[in-house]
């Protein structure tokens, strides 16, 4: 393909330029989408068997980097229920075992149009790369967070089952829409979507 009509395609095409910061590592929505999933799994907990016991969380079995929140999450919902939370192992007398069979965003990418690719470089070894723009008549990305959690608890001296809830699994979503060179236009049920009350 000539270069020239590369240069006029470009001059005559819309164009944008897309930027992505983030810090930390993943972005507000991806932390939202997993905390609010995890919220949705523990609020189905229930702590009721619990109340009024000197109780010992164990996460021994929580294994996972997404599952600090989810802790917290858990201690507050028990804390919340009555149940008297201790760090020290050999005074409690009730042990809880949390785990989770996941944590994590699913995503899906649907686009009708012309998607950005890059152009060899023409001046040879070391050169910058040019990527022509992307053309989307109509483009759709779904974000689905997911969460399950779940707690068996004994007690501490003889090991006998107390209770157990779970497991449960929370759900959040995040969708965004562009439509002839439009958007996005967001809809989801995590705090950077939804409008403020």
């Amino acid at each position: 393909m000539p270069r020239h009509f590369l240069v006029l395609l470009c001059l005559l095409l819309p164009a944008c330029t897309y930027y992505c910061t983030t810090d930390p590592a993943i972005t507000a929505d991806q932390q939202f989408l997993l905390s609010e999933a995890t919220i949705r799994a523990v609020e189905q907990l229930s702590a009721t068997a619990l109340r009024d016991r000197l109780v010992y969380v164990d996460t021994t079995y929580l294994t996972g980097p997404d599952n600090n929140f989810m802790v917290a999450e858990i201690r507050a919902r028990l804390l919340v229920s009555g149940v008297r939370l201790t760090p020290n192992l050999a005074s409690a007398k009730v042990i809880l075992e949390l785990r989770s069979g996941g944590i994590g965003i699913d995503r899906q990418y649907f686009m009708v149009g012309l998607p950005s690719f890059a152009l060899p470089s023409t001046s040879g070894h070391g050169g910058s790369s040019f990527a022509t723009p992307e053309i989307a008549f109509v483009k759709n990305q779904k974000q689905r967070g997911y969460a399950s959690v779940a707690f068996v608890a004994y007690l501490a001296e003889s090991g006998e089952l107390l209770a157990s809830s779970g497991p449960f699994v929370g759900r959040s979503n995040r969708e965004d829409y562009w439509l002839f060179f439009t958007g996005p236009r967001p809809t989801g049920n995590i705090p950077t979507v939804e409008k403020p009350k």
